[in-house]
């Protein structure tokens, strides 16, 4: 999937298939580059990568990548042990002076409770450790050519409605009529839609009937 072809179906719904388009392609272009801005906002799983993360020397607080909007979970010290999640808080009230420990091999990482791309690591970070593990990152923007890497080809009616959604808005004639507010309803309810079907894919009774489970 490419933005072009998120363009030409965009054209299709806005009627503008005749030369010289209403909407120029570098417009369109822009409007599907925040399309994608606004889908990782409210589905950021769609954007997880697995990749390495660079860590700061002689301290517990590490920082996810630049491009990075939140940490999913650390697996393993890059050509090393695992890393295990734990809770900050129990730290806190068994080992109160956890975070001044001397450096040694990472053993667990701890989610920052209010900052999604931050964690901490204990023990403080040996200098040079890398950890691998997922994140969600932000997509960048796309010529219109090139190839929407992070999001499956099923999500190009969500970035059409989306597109249409804000080339409608900048129309005194369609906001007027509510045309802009119904293609931004549908890009909502289906990203909603999407994510509620996650629970019919991703658990192991996926689909099952609760009481089947239980027999």
């Amino acid at each position: 999937m490419t933005p072009q072809e998120v363009i030409t179906e965009a054209r299709n719904i806005l009627q503008d298939v005749r030369v010289p388009f209403r909407y120029v392609d570098s417009l369109l272009l822009g409007l599907v580059n925040l399309t994608l801005k606004r889908l990782s906002i409210l589905r950021p799983d769609l954007f997880v990568v697995m990749g390495e993360i660079p860590t700061v020397a002689n301290t517990v607080v590490q920082s996810l990548p630049a491009n990075s909007m939140r940490l999913v979970e650390i697996f393993q010290v890059k050509g090393g042990n695992a890393v295990t999640e734990a809770v900050r808080e129990v730290y806190d009230q068994t080992l109160p002076g956890w975070v001044n420990e001397p450096v040694g091999p990472t053993r667990n990482y701890m989610r920052h409770p209010r900052n999604p791309n931050r964690f901490f690591i204990y023990p403080k970070a040996p200098e040079n450790l890398i950890l691998v593990g997922e994140f969600a990152q932000s997509p960048r923007s796309y010529g219109l050519a090139e190839e929407i890497d992070l999001v499956p080809d099923s999500f190009l009616p969500v970035l059409v409605d989306g597109t249409v959604f804000m080339a409608e808005s900048i129309d005194n004639e369609h906001v007027n009529n509510n045309r802009a507010k119904l293609f931004q309803d549908m890009f909502n309810e289906t990203i909603a839609l999407s994510l509620q079907a996650r629970a019919l894919t991703d658990t192991e009774t996926a689909g099952q009937n609760p009481k089947e489970v239980l027999s």
